[in-house]
Formats: structure tokens, sequence, C-alpha cells
């Protein structure tokens, strides 16, 4: 694996590069994650792709120095100098859970370069309504800022919440995880706000990738409580060319194997 920074304005963005393959296959990582997550699926996928890895803004390596949101513009400013940098016109594009819902906003804009579109456990297929009330309201971004710092009302709630059977033990679990210390609660106050200008047109994103014959394959964890299959069932309704696969997993899907999975059904 070899590392490489990207200037961008003020910032720099890291990212790391796997395998020797003729193609190019630029990957964007999930919450709390960076470009090194996706380096086992190398070993499937290497000898056909050329695999870059991107560290989002406050993730990893990545420098974010532009005071203000990241916004669908940056990024595909962001992958044009990846292409540049490798001398390609084309790409192939893999999203891992928050990275599914950037990789539609790059549907969104560049869809004409795009060969393959592979969403694992994929964040964007539906608008979740507290994710939305927080990030695209004022209201809720200040409560949401408040109880950063403030957590106590946030967790009576949770409780109350799974106690009465509102949340599954799966999704208790996953909030509890993400909250339960300050540095926590501020990444995702933090990551959740200066990337709220990320939301795909869902129906825009189905209509491209018919019309530019984009073969789409979705993967899913069969136990995954926090992104499950249905997402995928209802997402790929046949107006577009897609292959859906539920594996025998949870929401952590990245691994060896997987890779030689996506070529397989490539």
């Amino acid at each position: 694996m070899s590392n490489f920074f990207l200037p961008y304005l003020k910032s720099h963005f890291h990212g790391t590069c796997n395998g020797s393959g003729e193609q190019l296959l630029i990957c964007l990582h999930g919450f709390g994650e960076s470009a090194a997550h996706f380096s086992p699926l190398t070993e499937g996928l290497g000898d056909q792709f050329t695999i870059i890895a991107l560290d989002m803004p406050l993730h990893g390596k990545t420098d974010w120095q532009e005071n203000r949101v990241f916004e669908k513009d940056d990024l595909v400013a962001v992958v044009m100098r990846v292409l540049h940098r490798y001398e390609k016109e084309r790409f192939s594009l893999l999203g891992y859970s928050m990275g599914g819902r950037l990789a539609l906003c790059l549907v969104e804009k560049m869809p004409t370069r795009i060969d393959h579109l592979i969403m694992l456990a994929a964040d964007g297929l539906k608008n979740n309504p507290w994710h939305m009330f927080v990030t695209q309201t004022g209201i809720g971004n200040k409560l949401f800022k408040y109880n950063t710092f403030h957590p106590q009302l946030f967790f009576t709630l949770l409780h109350l919440w799974r106690r009465l059977g509102l949340l599954n033990q799966s999704i208790y679990k996953f909030a509890l995880h993400r909250m339960d210390q300050p540095e926590k609660r501020e990444l995702v106050y933090n990551v959740w706000t200066i990337m709220r200008k990320m939301m795909p047109d869902k129906k825009r994103c189905k209509q491209l990738l018919s019309g530019y014959h984009v073969l789409t394959l979705l993967v899913f964890g069969k136990y995954d409580r926090v992104i499950p299959p249905i997402l995928g069932t209802r997402f790929a309704d046949g107006s577009f060319p897609c292959k859906m696969i539920v594996l025998e997993k949870g929401h952590q899907l990245i691994s060896t194997e997987l890779g030689f999975i996506i070529k397989k059904n490539l």
C-alpha cells in the first residue's frame, strides 16, 4: 500500500493506493473509518483495479481547512485530481456505509465517467428522519449541538425507547457506542454537520444509472439492523442495471473474501 496527498484549495486530502489493475476503483469509507479499511479488498480486486481510497474531511489524515461545509463540488474536484494523477478518464466507484451516500452524490455529478457502482451497506438509500432534522434544519442542528455537550436527556430517552421496544438491540448498541464519550459525540456532530450538503437525489441517481448503463452492485449484511437489506430491495426497483447480494454478516462487510465476491459479480 502506498500513501499520497492531494492539495485542494487550503486543504490536503490523504489517500491510499493498492493493486495494479488497469481500471481505477475509487473507494469512500464509512463514518469514523479511513482509507486503510479497504486494503483487504486488494487480494481479490488488485489485479483488475488500481484501488484508490480517500480519507474524507475529519477522518484519517485528510486536513480540511476550508472553514465551511464539504459540498458535492468539492468531492468532484478531489476525484478529478485523482483521475489526473493516474491519467484516467473513467473510474469505478465503491462506497461503504456513509461512503455510499457520498458515492450517490458523485453519481449525480459525474455519471458519464463511472463504469461500475458498488454500494456496501450504503447510507443514503433512505432519509433518516432524525438525521434530516438535525442536519437540514437550524433548530435541529442547535438541539444536536446542545445534546453533544449535555447528553443526559439523550441517554434517558435512548434507554426509555429501548425498554418500550421502540429501538431494536442493534440500533440501541450502535447509538450508545457512537455517543458514550464526549469526543465521540463531538465527532458525530462535526461530521454530520460538515457533510450536511451531501444529500443525493435518489430518484435522479436511478435515472442516471439507467441512462448511462452503470452496472450497480448492492451488498448488504443479512443481520445488519442499522442499514438492513430491505433498503436495497426498495432501491433496486428494476429501473437500472443492478444486482444485489446479501451476505451472512452484520454491518461490517469489508474483508478479503468480499473482494473476490465483488469480482465475481461485476
